[in-house]
């Protein structure tokens, strides 16, 4: 999988290259360009298709490509084209080039409604993978594609699920009868317009008390482990900043002791 998003980030660079060498050669009409302006032969506008045609030339060229789902490729000139188009409809800035470790995610946008099998999920052209179930697919969903991401403390899986059971969403037109207004504060999370107030949750605030006990020293009863606190508060600070979502014990090995405990935070 590091060796498909490698060569995916590759792949968006390029088809951004052509949309932005086109965009450079073709932004101004004609009779209004200056005269120290190269004029160069016109091309047609790269786009979605265009650039998916494109894809069975650099299978050609370049064969390390065909081992990546061809849905996957198509995928990745979707975003292209979604970043490109938001961009000259001023949604948004100026696309970047993705450096190295920069394209995180690639997308199945298809998936077999079978494709989780007890502790493993069959991803298309890379096969079993182990998987940790988060929660269990509701009754009359099915799954409609797999999104692949590389973070800092492993990979993840989001699936998006769809169902013929769920109504379609009409909004009505606003009036004042049928909305809301709200806004965001320092002292409450939010106030509406009705004058209900919602509290800060303050979830960091409620752990720093669990926190400051566990950056003390770590001694443990069970195993003999003992940590002096700046150690300790090292590691805690480490799974802190990969946003590990729980605080557990995990085996760690150090000089004298072999497969000991050590601490996760979560912020």
């Amino acid at each position: 999988m590091e060796h498909w998003l490698e060569l995916l980030r590759k792949q968006y660079n390029y088809r951004l290259a052509e949309r932005f060498n086109w965009w450079q050669q073709n932004r101004c009409d004609i009779n209004a360009c200056p005269l120290i302006c190269h004029l160069p032969e016109l091309k047609d506008q790269p786009d979605f298709y265009t650039q998916k045609r494109d894809l069975v030339h650099t299978k050609a060229r370049f064969p390390e490509y065909k081992a990546i789902h061809s849905q996957v490729l198509q995928n990745c000139i979707e975003r292209v084209q979604k970043a490109f188009d938001r961009w000259l409809s001023k949604k948004s800035g100026r696309p970047r080039f993705k450096g190295v470790c920069r394209y995180r995610s690639f997308t199945f946008p298809q998936m077999k409604q079978d494709c989780i099998r007890g502790k493993f999920i069959h991803l298309p052209k890379i096969g079993a993978v182990k998987l940790i179930q988060h929660r269990p697919l509701p009754d009359g969903f099915g799954i409609k594609t797999a999104t692949i991401t590389r973070k800092a403390d492993g990979w993840y899986v989001s699936l998006s699920l769809q169902s013929a059971s769920v109504p379609k969403f009409t909004p009505d037109l606003p009036t004042l009868e049928n909305t809301i207004g709200i806004d965001m504060g320092l002292d409450s999370f939010l106030v509406t317009s009705t004058g209900e107030s919602v509290p800060v949750p303050q979830y960091y605030r409620k752990a720093q008390k669990r926190l400051r006990r566990l950056q003390r020293w770590h001694s443990c009863p069970h195993c003999g482990l003992e940590l002096p606190r700046d150690w300790n508060s090292a590691i805690l600070v480490k799974y802190r900043a990969v946003g590990h979502p729980v605080l557990k014990a995990q085996a760690m090995s150090f000089t004298g002791v072999t497969e000991k405990p050590a601490l996760y935070a979560s912020a």
